[in-house]
């Protein structure tokens, strides 16, 4: 048998498979590139059924290109809350009004066009044009890693130049360029389902014959990564401030996590800190200088939050005041039972969630 017929062979045992055994998911339904593309970006970083929920919600209130566009940012991270990773959620919003200037509002259909917008990547890009239009461009994530390092016992490390540039030829070979889409798909579910991260049934999988992982018994070392990545800890303490029925909440700038979101005071300290500990700070004096008497409950001791490169030890204390201090006249001022409107950090609404269920666990 010749490579290029051994290569369109194992496509079409991924096709043969991939008929019998895929999820019925909303966007499968569609040939809009716009859905394509909004199911892409929320699944970059959460699982599928984690995004369903949101998925339907953003689309509702955002069901084209149009309508994204001409929204306000704040709408945009308020509707994308929970998602994490809001400079997904700013580069969706950017990228809708470069197609409205730039292409007429109509979704570009060239993968040249479709990487140009902000927040686009190779990956995103050939999954819309190959999904879509059936265009040949392999698509290469964290499931086609897996699955074809272990097909091919490929140990160069998936995170290096090398490695993603080697995968991405291999892709290319492996996949039916006739059937781009349908492949890139069905390899995709393929990592999903079959061939998983830990303890994959491989004497259930229909490619365990051309497995060289599986011939070798060494499914589990692959795929091969070089880097881990490391973490560092931040020590968060967040003030929920009442007065007369209001409260207090900051927007978070740039160059740091969470940017253009609402959160109550913050302090930030560079060791672990109880309440006692916290009262001593500068920050804590100037912020509630001349607010009289403090009644403080400590809602929550601490909330461990894993980000991607931070773990975040967080406390949340609510403090009632007798006067407004002078400092917070620099931050925003809402009614405590509008603050629903605006839209937070994954742990601020985490927070926020067990305050109206009254913090029970």
């Amino acid at each position: 048998m010749s490579h290029l017929k051994k290569e369109l062979k194992t496509s079409n045992m991924l096709l043969d498979w991939y008929k019998t055994n895929k999820r019925a998911l909303p966007w499968r339904e569609s040939s809009d590139p716009y859905i394509i593309w909004i199911s892409e970006i929320i699944l970059q970083q959460t699982r599928v059924a984690q995004g369903m929920d949101y998925f339907y919600r953003f689309t509702e209130r955002f069901p084209d290109v149009a309508s994204l566009a001409s929204a306000e940012e704040d709408e945009v991270l308020k509707y994308w809350q929970g998602l994490g990773y809001y400079s997904r959620a700013r580069n969706l919003h950017a990228a809708a009004k470069s197609i409205m200037d730039k292409f007429g509002g109509v979704f570009p259909s060239e993968y040249k066009d479709v990487l140009s917008l902000k927040g686009i990547g190779e990956y995103t890009a050939a999954a819309i044009v190959s999904f879509v239009w059936n265009k040949p461009y392999p698509v290469v994530d964290g499931n086609v890693f897996r699955v074809l390092s272990r097909l091919y016992a490929v140990d160069t490390p998936i995170d290096t130049t090398s490695g993603k540039k080697q995968f991405t030829e291999l892709a290319g070979i492996v996949m039916n360029p006739e059937k781009a889409g349908a492949h890139n798909q069905a390899v995709m579910e393929f990592g999903a389902l079959q061939c998983v991260p830990q303890n994959p049934d491989c004497e259930a999988c229909p490619l365990k014959e051309c497995c060289m992982a599986y011939a070798s018994h060494t499914v589990q070392s692959f795929p091969v990564k070089q880097n881990k990545t490391k973490t560092r800890p931040r020590y968060f303490h967040y003030l929920y401030i009442i007065y007369k029925g209001q409260t207090w909440l900051s927007r978070r700038g740039k160059k740091d996590i969470w940017e253009g979101l609402y959160e109550f005071p913050l302090i930030e300290t560079e060791q672990p800190a109880d309440f006692a500990a916290l009262q001593e700070t500068d920050a804590f004096r100037h912020l509630f200088d001349g607010a009289g008497k403090l009644n403080v409950s400590v809602d929550i001791p601490e909330i461990k939050h894993v980000l991607s490169h931070q773990v975040l030890h967080t406390a949340f204390y609510r403090v009632e005041i007798e006067k407004i201090s002078d400092a917070l006249n620099s931050y925003l001022a809402v009614p405590y039972k509008d603050i629903e409107r605006y839209a937070v950090p994954r742990l601020v609404h985490i927070y926020l969630e067990k305050l109206n269920g009254n913090l029970s666990e």
